[in-house]
């Protein structure tokens, strides 16, 4: 499938984190070419049975639990209708019943996949569709209606939901799947086949909202237990009781209010108030493609991936092209870094925990990060520098940013962290020593090499860890020398840091070249002139 380059920025309300987060968009350049805020009269929701509501039943859908969040500014409209497929929610009426009650600024969550893998055909259900975001479709003669129909994909029948949405002026969000309980060992299924993942895709495309209710509730659920999560599922192991149904209703709550725009404080009731934002619904960051097969992560900052990942102001990380350097292998690249952030913020806003949790025993992980280290340690605007080196000093503060006490440790003490946590969890963590900055010396003829510095406490680390070191900072350096100040101008978008899409598009290649090794893979010659981006 040809990839979209373009973005849709969202961005979040509420919460202390609302204002790491404002900050990231200010800094990144933002422009605030959407309406601050959402204002919906009604948001409906369209789905299966997971969604829908149940009264005298053995089981509930969010939707029955969702309007307790919301004051009565807002009307919330539950259109999920059980054993529904994108394909028959839509050859029944049942969406354009729906479509005709939207009106402009309203709100339409879209939310299938469960039964979207039944049969195509068949006289019981015929309700499944072509797996995938393709233009395939198949010509059937439908044994339950008795009628010829063209059979067309997932997608398909999400790009009519999206297109008749925005044609009345009203705005779609598509979200991924709820969790079922099915278990291996101590983790949970998340989501059934790749649906979240080509919600996800589609998100990208057409420039919608995503919310990964998957991998939200999933990390709730885990922490919970299987024992205890059965409990929440007392008919089977896809249908939940009224607290399952609450508790991922508030995981969608928390994912609006990380949209941009999103909606005013006014529209939720106190209990809605009182949810957590997830404050980087905005930020869209990609999930794995086929959760059983090998992935690469990547965690860092915004010289991995910057932004939104859509080059804004010409500026890309080199995570947007690594998996194009490696053939586009059957592996999982997952580009999980943040812009921003340090190796200590993306741990305490929660990041490196939800990129853990995504990974299984056997895969990699790339760890950089160092440019945003440097920063204070206490501030009311960011508050997210270590304490330099990699020793075991700490100091307890009152964070000015989030008003909490919290213990910050050294540059080292978070990147042993996250090795120790992969290592403990079967994967392969991989440091990469942070890219140079466009700063010449000895006349312009050398880039400047950071010494005792985050390259070099980067090294001490791996080497004490006895884990592989990408050293970017030397390679990435000794390659900008050899090409002179002309041509490595070239490779930056913005004065010395980020990353034009050549740039970064060359360090992608250095750290291919290093990481093939591990995976047993070739590195290809030269990328084709069109690739643009980020999966």
């Amino acid at each position: 499938m040809k990839w979209l380059s373009y973005k849709f920025l969202y961005a979040l309300r509420s919460s202390v984190h609302c204002v790491c987060a404002f900050l990231l968009i200010s800094s990144l350049g933002a422009q605030a070419n959407e309406a601050d805020v959402l204002a919906p009269a009604t948001i409906f929701i369209a789905g299966d049975s997971t969604a829908a509501t149940y009264k005298n039943a053995d089981h509930q859908g969010w939707g029955a639990m969702f309007g307790q969040f919301f004051s009565d500014k807002v009307n919330i409209d539950n259109r999920a209708r059980g054993g529904r497929s994108t394909r028959t929610f839509i050859n029944e009426g049942l969406w354009d019943d729906l479509l005709a009650d939207v009106k402009a600024n309203d709100v339409v969550i879209i939310q299938f996949g469960h039964n979207d893998a039944s049969l195509i055909n068949d006289e019981r259900r015929a309700r499944g569709t072509i797996g995938g975001i393709s233009d395939d479709f198949v010509d059937i003669d439908n044994q339950l209606t008795g009628k010829q129909e063209r059979v067309f994909s997932f997608g398909y029948y999400i790009r009519k939901m999206v297109s008749d949405v925005k044609a009345k002026g009203a705005k779609p969000v598509l979200m991924s799947l709820t969790v079922r309980n099915i278990w291996q060992g101590h983790r949970i299924e998340r989501g059934s086949g790749q649906y979240g993942y080509w919600m996800y895709q589609l998100a990208w495309e057409l420039d919608t909202p995503y919310i990964d209710l998957t991998n939200a509730v999933a990390d709730e659920l885990e922490l919970l237990g299987s024992e205890a999560t059965a409990a929440l599922y007392p008919k089977d192991h896809t249908h939940y009781n009224d607290a399952g149904a609450e508790l991922h209703a508030r995981h969608i709550v928390a994912a609006l209010k990380g949209l941009r725009p999103g909606l005013d404080k006014s529209y939720f009731s106190a209990q809605g108030q009182a949810v957590a934002a997830y404050d980087w619904s905005f930020v869209r960051l990609p999930v794995k493609a086929v959760k059983d097969r090998k992935s690469v992560f990547l965690v860092g900052d915004s010289t991995v991936r910057n932004g939104w990942g859509d080059g804004r102001d010409g500026q890309w990380g080199w995570g947007d092209f690594i998996a194009d350097w490696l053939g586009n292998p059957p592996l999982n690249i997952v580009n999980r870094a943040v812009g921003g952030l340090s190796s200590r913020t993306f741990v305490t806003q929660g990041h490196w925990a939800r990129a853990l949790n995504m990974m299984n025993p056997g895969d990699i992980v790339l760890i950089q990060f160092g440019h945003n280290d440097a920063g204070a340690l206490n501030d009311d605007s960011r508050a997210r520098g270590t304490i330099r080196g990699i020793g075991h000093e700490q100091v307890v503060i009152d964070n000015l940013l989030t008003g909490k006490t919290e213990t910050v440790h050294s540059y080292g003490w978070y990147l042993r962290k996250m090795i120790g946590e992969a290592r403990a969890r079967g994967m392969l963590p991989v440091i990469c020593t942070p890219v140079p900055r466009k700063v010449w010396e000895n006349d312009g003829q050398r880039i400047a090499r950071a010494t005792n510095s985050y390259p070099t406490w980067a090294t001490l680390v791996a080497r004490q860890a006895q884990v592989p070191l990408i050293d970017l900072h030397q390679y990435v350096a000794s390659h900008y020398d050899s090409l002179g100040q002309e041509q490595v101008n070239a490779l930056f978008a913005d004065e010395r840091t980020h990353t034009s899409l050549a740039g970064a598009k060359l360090t992608a290649e250095i750290v291919a070249q290093q990481l093939a090794p591990m995976l047993g893979i070739a590195v290809v010659d030269s990328l084709a002139e069109d690739i643009q981006g980020v999966k």
